[in-house]
């Protein structure tokens, strides 16, 4: 049985309505706890309750999209709003396009940059506000994509590469003000329903890298994600600030 050393903390997990931020929630739940479980649209809802419900704490689920101006302050106000305070912050929803160079629209552009970027913007810009000093925690799921870019990944590892980037200028600009960390977790190819959702071309062109990764030739589980990040919301964790975690097996090491 896992200790509740997360008792009495509630955890924002943007994207947690299944697939890595859904195990984070999981995780995060198992330590102690209350989980803001997000989902961006109403078809949704339903994916976003059976996470709510499978969780050991008391938990909310909150409809709001992090690529719109508005979601993440949403987001943020409603776990106020139910719990009363905020300390850990996990920045996790983002989507992928997986197309050659030539393919790729300004819609591609506009989609990705708005979610996997600003929305982690105005996100933790939104939780700085209430993040509990001393103790906060900022957790932004990277990929192993900004460092070690696969083909046919353009405007997806520029997006994380940009988040990668956030990490390190808050580790340097935010403890000070806010006695928070800032952390980044940087999963491989994990086993979610986006990953299979990129279709069996995607796929083949993959299966020689995660062929290739040292730890094992598979994909990661979300749970193995998962843990890295409660490893780093943990108060003993407090002096792991500025780090980039990455969780893949050996795939990429910097």
């Amino acid at each position: 049985m896992t200790e509740a050393t997360l008792s009495g903390k509630v955890a924002i997990i943007s994207g947690s309505s299944s697939g890595i931020g859904a195990g984070i929630a999981r995780e995060l739940s198992s330590r102690g706890a209350s989980v803001v479980v997000n989902y961006p649209f109403p078809s949704l809802f339903e994916e976003a309750q059976k996470v709510k419900e499978s969780l050991k704490t008391p938990s909310i689920a909150v409809e709001a999209d992090m690529s719109s101006v508005d979601g993440p302050s949403k987001l943020v106000e409603s776990a106020i709003q139910s719990f009363g305070r905020l300390d850990i912050v996990v920045n996790n929803a983002a989507l992928a396009v997986n197309v050659p160079l030539e393919e790729l629209t300004l819609d591609h552009w506009d989609k990705l940059v708005n979610l996997n970027c600003r929305g982690v913007f105005l996100l933790t810009q939104a939780a700085l506000k209430h993040i509990t000093h001393g103790s906060g925690r900022i957790v932004n799921i990277v990929s192993v994509s900004s460092r070690a870019a696969p083909p046919m990944q353009t405007i997806y590892a520029g997006t994380k590469g940009m988040v990668d980037s956030f990490t390190r200028c808050w580790a340097k600009e935010l403890p000070p003000k806010y006695g928070c960390t800032v952390n980044a977790v940087s999963p491989g190819p994990t086993a979610t329903e986006g990953f299979f959702a990129a279709g069996e071309e995607v796929m083949k062109i993959l299966q020689p890298t995660i062929d290739a990764t040292p730890a094992g030739k598979r994909m990661a589980d979300p749970s193995e994600i998962a843990y890295a990040v409660g490893f780093l919301c943990e108060e003993r964790a407090r002096w792991i600030n500025g780090e980039h975690l990455f969780a893949n097996g050996g795939l990429f090491v910097d």
